[in-house]
């Protein structure tokens, strides 16, 4: 006697007819369609046994349903791309989603490679300096009046020339005495430490630093002999020909400040009233 070979589902022979095992279980193909066929995302009806079941992102079609939302023209073995859940073929993707090329103004088509700057996008091979027309490319741009240049063109072009190395100066220059520097080139005459950021002054139009001006060219105080720099407002006592920092102008013997009040001198000593009664 023949074993029975039957469908796993409806018990109905399988002998004759066609069949699909799933796990290892046979089942009738109309069991199976019901079962587990997919269901095509759009005339909603089972994809079958016999037809060809395109997917894409956990979603099903028949082969002929699987087309462009727009068009209508068949995604088969096509490039497509999605927008809001529906299939479009490349070229109407591109009309209505696509950037346009802010040199050619044509379509910059998905999957090619685009360059954006400030809400802007262009083919690569659009996005070339102004001036030397090569594509720029990954490489360093500076924007001008809606234009883009390379760097060694805008500097050729544009970019001041630092009076120091005479060479262009691109960003975060210095100006001094109507002249352009470059910070690292805008040194101390004395020390050669960087002036950029920080206070200075100039002597016969060369520019020191406070440290090296007051060493070099300042009054030293007659009491602590240290120099007067009478910068930023700093104020100084003078007397013939001498010279006391506010704080160093004391009386000799006891001290006490004689800034705004009478003094007598003794030899190089300043004396208050008081002290001095016995000269």
């Amino acid at each position: 006697m023949t074993e029975r070979y039957d469908c796993h589902y409806c018990k109905e022979s399988l002998f004759g007819k066609k069949y699909v095992l799933r796990e290892e279980n046979p089942y009738c193909v109309k069991c199976y369609e019901s079962l587990y066929s997919n269901t095509c995302e759009e005339c909603k009806k089972p994809i079958g046994c016999n037809c060809r079941d395109l997917s894409y992102k956990d979603r099903h079609w028949h082969e002929d349903c699987f087309h462009c939302f727009q068009c209508k023209r068949s995604l088969v073995d096509k490039p497509f791309s999605t927008k809001d859940e529906q299939l479009l073929c490349t070229e109407c993707y591109s009309n209505e989603y696509s950037s346009k090329c802010h040199d050619c103004k044509k379509t910059i088509m998905p999957g090619s490679r685009k360059m954006e700057h400030k809400g802007n996008s262009w083919h690569e091979t659009c996005f070339t300096c102004q001036r030397c027309q090569q594509p720029i490319g990954t490489k360093s741009f500076i924007p001008k009046e809606n234009y883009n240049y390379c760097v060694p063109c805008y500097e050729k072009q544009f970019a001041m020339q630092c009076i120091h190395c005479k060479k262009p100066i691109t960003t975060g220059g210095v100006t001094y005495h109507d002249q352009p520097w470059h910070k690292d080139c805008f040194l101390c005459t004395g020390c050669k430490q960087q002036l950029s950021g920080q206070r200075f002054t100039s002597r016969d139009d060369f520019a020191y630093c406070l440290n090296c001006f007051c060493n070099l060219y300042a009054k030293k105080c007659a009491s602590c002999t240290t120099p007067i720099s009478g910068l930023g407002g700093s104020k100084y006592i003078s007397f013939e020909e001498r010279q006391w920092h506010n704080d160093c102008f004391n009386c000799k013997k006891c001290s006490v400040s004689l800034v705004g009040r009478g003094f007598l001198t003794e030899r190089d000593d300043i004396l208050c009233p008081e002290c001095g009664k016995d000269i």
